[in-house]
């Protein structure tokens, strides 16, 4: 148990531009082994030239690789370095009218590149952490977290571990990182343009000269394990419009469409292999029916299809999604 933590801003730098040296303007901040500097992505990216010319929409559309959700000309998406968040991370606040900050093209590399260079020319050694601003699904406002890392470690695994009742924790993966990147905002801020802080008492996260950790990238959830990988309306648009079709065999529990046909009268399903058969005596409550379970199949990760066959039936198909 940690028994003392502490925060201090990083004061007095001066703004930073496209070559400066990173670290010979945070080194003479009183570093200590064991400390974690915390970098809002920000100057980093300044020191790194990563600025662009023209329209935020126009930087947005480059730095995407997926629109999660959109309402209006919000749009939160995926970027390369598979984070989510609104605008792709672009930001035109403290920089020039016209230009527009990106994301460091490595989040984590930067960090690396950092805490070396901290080391050799300080002979330091301190954990690095890339914050960014982030809102949060399910809760309102914005916190800062991690979007590179190096030489801490990221997750504090405690599965495995009892509490203080002798119940073993089962899913305990406390994000050390994230929680350093929010802990270093509270003396950040760019209205007070304090892009650095320092945080003391985490030497036992801090590994050992030339061991860099993970990095941040092993905070990003891949999409297999992602539960909320779309917005609610992107979610029912895909579920209509952007099924895959069935690309090999795969098993499916009927009681995925249980309640499929509670207050539907004249229809009945068979099950066959890879596919489900819907009869019935109207054509059209046979061809929603299909539909409804295609949409349900979809929503489980299968590859459907649907196709109507003589009189009134329809056949879906499922299986894993085509490649």
């Amino acid at each position: 148990m940690r028994k003392h933590l502490e925060v201090f801003p990083v004061t007095g730098l001066p703004e930073v531009a496209a070559g400066d040296d990173l670290a010979a303007l945070i080194g003479p901040a009183d570093l200590r082994d064991g400390d974690v500097v915390s970098v809002t992505s920000k100057i980093m990216s300044k020191a790194e030239g990563r600025v662009t010319y023209g329209t935020r929409r126009e930087a947005v559309d480059a730095e995407l690789v997926r629109v999660v959700a959109q309402r209006g000309d919000t749009r939160i998406v995926q970027t390369r370095h598979g984070l989510v968040m609104a605008a792709a991370g672009t930001d035109t606040s403290n920089t020039a009218p016209g230009t527009v900050l990106l994301l460091p093209v490595d989040p984590d590399a930067s960090a690396r590149a950092l805490r070396e260079a901290l080391k050799a020319q300080y002979d330091v050694n301190v954990g690095v952490v890339v914050t960014d601003t982030l809102g949060r699904p399910w809760r309102n406002g914005q916190t800062d977290l991690a979007i590179g890392a190096a030489g801490v470690r990221v997750v504090e695994d405690l599965r495995g571990t009892t509490d203080s009742h002798g119940n073993v924790l089962a899913v305990t993966e406390p994000a050390v990182a994230d929680e350093i990147a929010s802990a270093s905002e509270l003396v950040k801020g760019k209205a007070d343009g304090v892009p650095v802080a320092i945080v003391r008492g985490l030497a036992d996260v801090v590994l050992p000269v030339g061991e860099h950790g993970p990095g941040a990238r092993a905070l990003v959830r891949d999409a297999e394990h992602d539960m909320f990988s779309l917005g609610t309306r992107e979610a029912a648009r895909a579920a209509v419009l952007e099924r895959q079709a069935p690309g090999g065999p795969r098993e499916v529990d009927p009681a995925l469409w249980d309640g499929l046909l509670s207050e539907v009268e004249g229809i009945h399903l068979e099950v066959l292999d890879n596919a489900v058969t819907v009869f019935g005596e109207e054509p059209v409550t046979v061809g929603v029916i299909a539909e409804r379970l295609a949409v349900l199949l979809h929503a489980e990760g299968y590859g459907v299809s649907v196709r109507t066959g003589p009189g009134s039936e329809a056949t879906v198909t499922f299986g894993s999604r085509s490649r």
